[in-house]
């Protein structure tokens, strides 16, 4: 596309949070920092020997204590088709097969991009392809998110879940390519950042208020 690397400056945020499902959530900016201090996985997690792109710029991973069973955290997460009952930006989610959500089951659903300066509004599209699944324990899926003078190549998106005291530990860890975002590693990285928080944030409220 031409001109993509003079104008990733202006839509690259709000890119980012739409393909993520959270143009409507506020995130503080100090919690969109690359790989947060403290976190209980390293960017080596797994799920059945694949991860994340190693080799990928833009990169993030975050994790959040949910007190819910495991079983409701992981149907909230894996049932794709209902992600619009509990992520407000997610306007359509469906599933591209049938049966149980397992490896090579593909999905695709849509969430809106606001206007920028340079670009119109427009609603993204993501095809994403389960590359690994352990029921209960992980989940990786990946694919594109395209839009009108819009796209991120390829999402890579790592999902574990560990049971702890007291409730589940939820890690996710996430990376972006693609010569948009890759313009500006900065701007794409905060807003994914803030995007796996408000996500993970989602998360939590739906499955602390929905305790079986």
């Amino acid at each position: 596309m031409p001109g993509t690397r003079t104008r990733t400056l202006t839509f690259a945020l709000p890119l980012a949070l739409a393909v993520v499902g959270t143009l409507a959530t506020a995130i503080p900016a100090a919690q969109a920092a690359p790989a947060r201090a403290g976190a209980h996985h390293s960017r080596t997690s797994q799920c059945r020997g694949q991860g994340v792109d190693a080799s990928a710029r833009i990169r993030y991973h975050s994790d959040v204590v949910i007190k819910a069973p495991l079983s409701t955290v992981w149907k909230l997460q894996t049932d794709v088709e209902r992600w619009p009952s509990w992520q407000q930006p997610v306007l359509t989610a469906e599933r591209l097969d049938t049966g149980r959500l397992g490896k090579g089951s593909r999905f695709r659903w849509t969430t809106p991009a606001p206007a920028t300066p340079t670009t119109p509004a427009t609603t993204l599209e993501i095809t994403s392809t389960v590359r690994q699944l352990q029921r209960g324990a992980c989940v990786l899926w990946s694919g594109p998110a395209i839009g009108q003078g819009l796209r991120i190549d390829e999402g890579v998106h790592l999902w574990t879940f560990t049971e702890v005291k007291g409730g589940v530990r939820v890690h996710t860890e996430e990376t972006w390519t693609g010569a948009q975002v890759e313009a500006d590693v900065p701007t794409a990285t905060a807003a994914l950042g803030a995007g796996l928080e408000a996500w993970l944030h989602d998360l939590k409220t739906t499955a602390e208020h929905r305790r079986k």
